[in-house]
């Protein structure tokens, strides 16, 4: 009984922090959504709307072609680093020179702000003074210019995001892979497993729910990407860029319409909360046939 006792005071404080900074922000913004609301305007009160916000939010073609365009964003940013973070965790498993100094080079990017991270790619990719536009012109002969190719916008943002995030899935990735008990892989060995094999069979089950976390972790960090957007391409061309979390930020700032924005807020944060489920739903179903 006092070891209960003494766990809810230990957890007191971290739950009062997030009952004040989580959950009554949450109520907040879901109470604003109800509402159309313009704090700078000449009557900055609250209008009660009832759903209208959501109702625009189904029918608005703007928020469901960002939604579609983040889609293929997520996709092929957390597919990518998810590849990349376990073949370079699977790498420094093994001793090679120079390991620290590349791991610890590696890592780098995390101890980045995202509004920083954009402004070093805006930097990169700006075609009179970019390193990227030259080396691209000078091997290969194209011209980048995310400015006005809507696809080479959408690329880039795609490989800035696995750039600042693919250590960390490393990182997780080698901590789950340390862990994994020899003996399997041995035994596996012996009884003549190839490495594609044991692959499928020990090290991918094994390492499921590292794996499964960190796919969420980005899955979620990857739907609402602000700061390096709207640094690097601003949304654009165009829309071409124009993800969930940049149109809220036009809708909420630019706009001021906090009531839809909210709303907008609220839907997004329920389709996370939808797509996480179905993964691990998924990922994680039963593979044993059903029996009788």
């Amino acid at each position: 009984m006092q070891s209960k006792t003494l766990g809810w005071i230990l957890l007191a404080p971290t739950m009062i922090i997030l009952f004040f900074f989580g959950v009554l922000p949450f109520i907040y913004v879901v109470w604003v959504s109800f509402h159309q609301w313009n704090p700078f305007a000449a009557d900055p009160s609250m209008i009660f709307n009832g759903a209208d916000n959501y109702r625009h939010v189904v029918f608005d073609p703007a928020f469901l072609a960002s939604l579609g365009v983040t889609v293929l964003f997520v996709f092929f940013a957390v597919l990518t680093e998810v590849i990349l973070g376990y073949a370079l965790a699977q790498a420094f498993m093994k001793d090679f020179p120079g390991k620290a100094i590349f791991r610890t080079i590696h890592t780098l990017p995390l101890i980045m702000a995202p509004i920083i991270v954009g402004s070093v790619w805006k930097l990169m990719t700006t075609p009179s003074i970019g390193i990227i536009p030259h080396f691209l012109k000078a091997w290969i002969g194209y011209d980048l210019n995310i400015g006005q190719s809507a696809l080479a916008a959408f690329v880039v943002t795609v490989v800035m995001d696995v750039w600042h995030w693919t250590p960390l899935v490393t990182l997780t990735l080698i901590a789950a892979l340390v862990s994994l008990p020899a003996d399997p892989f041995e035994q596996a060995q012996i009884d003549g497993a190839g490495k594609r094999q044991i692959f499928w069979h020990i090290t991918l089950p094994m390492i499921a729910p590292a794996l499964i976390a960190t796919v969420f972790i980005r899955l979620m960090d990857a739907l609402r990407i602000v700061d390096e957007v709207l640094m690097l391409t601003g949304g654009g061309p165009g829309s071409a860029t124009r993800y969930v979390g940049v149109h809220i930020f036009r809708e909420v700032f630019p706009r001021t319409n906090y009531g839809y924005g909210s709303a907008i807020s609220v839907v997004v944060l329920y389709l996370t909360i939808v797509v996480c489920w179905l993964l691990y739903t998924g990922l994680l179903a039963p593979r044993n046939p059903k029996k009788g």
